[in-house]
């Protein structure tokens, strides 16, 4: 049986502006009084010291557009920076467009039809045969379903298949309000554009180069499900993001991870590429102690957290791509990330070389 390998990874980002820049320059006036001062202070310990925006608000303010004028404009963007990010991971696993399968499109921060997944192979010269697959609406742990379903069609199928995280958070920056609403200060001093493309081919398990997917899983905590919402507005999609959602990571964390490398006959300190979803500081913190980590366990989480931001679904691969090009590539890599249900996805890779 084919084990599904990951064997080139591509990254695309839009212009950077400092944390501190983005501040003083549009988000000082954005908000006021009293909701000034929290918003100053949330900004400072984000974590965050750049971020990347297809529509900077140093630039360009949305926050009145209609949505309609913002999903035009997600189409504009989007592609260009998807068909980057895939071009690059092809280059990485020396392969050609044409030889796709499979093609994964995720993406929760913008809508069109024709999609990303159908222009994109078009425009990349993908063949007519290729199947495509839409993950929309997952938010920040997409990318792990995503990794699972082109693991599931390279074992079955024995063809590669291409994974494409692309977010445009800039696009949903909401109106000034008067109204002190933690959540959307939250919001708007974490989140983040990119677009990550990730190519999985069959191999045996042993041979040279990349990581093999040994397994996806997941748990969700269904009765936590309004901690964490992303909902379509007449000015963009709002983000809810309750200051409850560490304190369900912490409840479950633990087990998802024992549990999914007890079946591959392992134990967290065998572990030493841990690539988390950076939510944020305080869900680093919890992850961080629950799982016992030691100092530098988290090292590259909060090193993209602090150079990218929170880019929703393809923050967790940019991890990948830091570990996996540094000095000495981690020999197993577990990969956590989590997101809306409240739910959290997990998986576990092995370096075949």
């Amino acid at each position: 049986m084919a084990v599904p390998v990951i064997a080139g990874l591509g990254t695309a980002h839009p212009p950077t502006a400092g944390q501190r820049e983005l501040w003083d320059g549009f988000f000082a006036r954005h908000f006021s009084g009293t909701t000034r001062a929290l918003a100053e202070r949330i900004f400072a310990n984000s974590g965050v010291a750049r971020r990347q925006a297809a529509v900077n608000p140093l630039l360009e303010d949305v926050s009145d557009w209609p949505t309609e004028r913002r999903m035009r404009r997600y189409q504009v963007e989007a592609l260009p920076l998807g068909k980057e990010a895939v071009g690059r991971a092809l280059t990485d696993a020396g392969l050609d467009a044409g030889d796709v399968g499979l093609f994964v499109v995720c993406s929760c921060t913008g809508y069109a039809t024709p999609g990303l997944d159908i222009l994109l192979a078009r425009d990349l010269g993908m063949a007519p045969d290729t199947q495509r697959m839409f993950v929309g609406h997952m938010g920040c742990y997409a990318a792990l379903p995503g990794l699972g379903a082109a693991s599931d069609f390279v074992t079955a199928r024995g063809r590669p298949a291409l994974l494409l995280c692309a977010e445009l958070t800039s696009l949903h920056l909401q109106p000034a309000s008067a109204r002190m609403d933690t959540q959307q200060i939250v919001s708007h001093a974490l989140f983040s554009d990119a677009a990550v493309a990730a190519v999985l081919v069959p191999g045996s398990g042993d041979g040279p180069g990349g990581y093999a997917v040994r397994e996806v899983t997941s748990v969700t905590d269904a009765s936590t499900a309004d901690h964490m919402t992303w909902e379509v507005t007449d000015t963009g999609f709002r983000m809810g993001l309750s200051p409850k959602v560490p304190q369900v990571l912490s409840t479950h964390v633990a087990r998802l991870v024992d549990d999914l490398l007890a079946r591959h006959g392992g134990e967290r300190a065998e572990v030493d590429g841990w690539a988390v979803h950076p939510g944020g500081p305080r869900i680093l913190n919890v992850v961080e102690r629950e799982l016992a980590l030691p100092l530098e366990g988290l090292a590259a989480s909060r090193a993209v957290l602090a150079e990218h931001g929170n880019c929703s679904s393809p923050t967790v691969l940019l991890i990948l791509d830091r570990l996996a090009r540094s000095a000495a590539p981690p020999r197993r890599i577990v990969m956590l990330a989590f997101g809306p249900g409240l739910t959290l996805y997990a998986a576990l890779l092995e370096h075949t070389g």
